[in-house]
């Protein structure tokens, strides 16, 4: 099957050989990359000691030493050298600060155990752990943006070709032609079950260029660089194929699978034994991250209880002198791992159900008393539930917990509803901010909070719990559907 369409311009006006030049050379690159990360960190002491007015002694010439040897070491750990095409500055800069904070780890220790921390100056020293860093974020920043610029006037780029006329496919093309500053130039698509010429699905710029047999025969003759397959998985034996003839080449080949058909979670790579694994639902709460989850709610939870403790005992007593029963109404949840936990409420009705069939709060609900309708309508029955936070139970901010019968309802009606366990269920919520609370009187309805608490745990970070805690105070309290 003939070839329809000839590559971009650019790549037949002679700068293959520029292309080449720095593919040539990249290992020379790198090593200048890290003697200029390492003229920056002792640059940036010694002019810091110069600002200070502080003498230039041979302590710190070896306190550079150590850094400069800390930082390559970190720098290698976080694979910061590397090619970073198609990689974001956001990502390159996150790992240059990772391994500066290794630096700063492994000098305090130095420090420590040689006994030295009080010979160097401390003013000194402490803008040097601030100034080094944001040094080697401005030259990456710059480097950025001068590669970025090359990039698009076609110099040290790369011939793309896609294997596959899927919508990933597209994507991927998609973001190559949107961001031309990755200097990845897409000639086309191969595929054998689409005719040449055919345009796949819905992309305005390239066309299939032929069958797979058509690219790997343009591979050999060294007419592409990069080669992204992006077949479905069930197609084993034609990937297998593929990627066996392909060895024949001199081009770089990565496999983008088709995972995007799979309700997906915090998706991270590992390894088990030396063999490679693919998480598809996983909490994003592992390692470090859970540390700050945890360490959130203690510290905010702690503050609000001393706020609120004299409010919160106003509200107990006007609870038992406004109808009879307990102040506190305990009832059965799902939390973490789909773990039964006891979630504290201030009562607001005349019944306290935790049975097998328990009626969401209507509008006109007869068992909701005056002083719970006022508690419901300000959410200010669920202040117990700090003390279920500072127990461990539950976060500030999280899926907001159902009834355990409520649970076992929507578990067999919507696909992915126990994954909001994967995270401690919370006070408020994603969902809850954005109007999705209170009785939810169609399955639709649950449908799309369910669909909330998911892009929740998708996308957490620190920001957004604190978004989310600010707005609360805003639009998270009451509203339309609180009764």
């Amino acid at each position: 099957m003939s070839e329809l369409t000839a590559p971009p311009a650019r790549t037949q006006l002679g700068l293959s050989s520029v292309r080449g030049l720095v593919r040539q050379h990249s290992s020379k690159l790198m090593a200048l990359f890290r003697l200029l990360d390492i003229v920056l960190i002792g640059g940036s002491l010694w002019l810091l000691s110069w600002l200070y007015g502080a003498m230039w002694q041979e302590k710190y010439s070896l306190a550079v030493a150590c850094a400069a040897g800390l930082f390559v070491f970190f720098a290698q750990f976080y694979d910061l050298y590397r090619s970073w095409r198609g990689a974001s500055l956001k990502s390159e800069v996150l790992q240059a600060w990772l391994a500066w904070l290794g630096v700063i780890l492994g000098l305090l220790l130095l420090a420590y155990i040689t006994k030295t921390s009080e010979d160097y100056s401390r003013q000194l020293i402490l803008s040097w752990f601030l100034a080094a860093p944001l040094a080697l974020t401005l030259w990456r920043g710059t480097l950025h943006l001068m590669v970025g610029y090359l990039r698009q006037q076609g110099f040290n780029t790369r011939v793309v070709a896609i294997v596959g006329a899927r919508d990933i496919g597209v994507k991927l093309a998609d973001t190559f032609d949107n961001a031309p500053c990755m200097g990845l130039e897409v000639i086309g698509f191969y595929d054998d079950r689409c005719p040449a010429g055919s345009r796949p699905l819905n992309t305005r710029y390239h066309n299939v260029l032929g069958n797979l047999d058509a690219l790997i025969e343009r591979a050999r003759a060294g007419k592409i660089d990069v080669i992204y397959i992006t077949l479905p998985m069930r197609a084993e034996r034609r990937i297998q194929e593929l990627i066996t003839k392909l060895a024949d080449t001199t081009a770089s080949v990565y496999m983008v699978p088709d995972l995007f058909t799979y309700n997906l979670m915090n998706t991270t790579f590992g390894h088990v034994g030396g063999l490679p694994t693919i998480s598809i639902h996983e909490t994003p709460f592992y390692g470090v991250d859970g540390w700050v989850k945890r360490l959130e709610d203690v510290i905010l939870s702690s503050l609000i209880l001393i706020a609120i403790a004299l409010p919160m005992a106003i509200i107990a007593a006007g609870v038992r002198l406004s109808s009879p029963g307990p102040a506190i109404f305990k009832q059965r949840r799902y939390g973490l791992q789909g773990q039964e936990i006891i979630v504290w409420k201030f009562r607001t009705m005349t019944v306290c159900e935790d049975g097998e069939n328990i009626g969401q709060a209507t509008q006109d609900d007869d068992r909701i008393t005056p002083f719970g309708r006022l508690l419901r309508q300000t959410s200010l029955d669920e202040l117990p539930q700090f003390f279920n936070v500072i127990q461990g139970h539950m976060s500030i901010v999280g899926p907001r917990p159902h009834a355990v019968a409520h649970n076992e309802e929507y578990r067999k009606l919507i696909n992915g509803y126990m994954l909001r366990h994967k995270v401690k269920p919370g006070i408020t919520g994603w969902a809850q901010i954005n109007g999705l609370r209170g009785e939810t009187t169609s399955l639709d309805k649950m449908r799309g909070r369910i669909e909330y608490d998911l892009a929740y745990i998708r996308n957490w970070s620190l920001w957004l719990d604190i978004k989310i805690v600010f707005l609360t105070a805003f639009r998270g309290f009451t509203g339309e559907n609180a009764y």
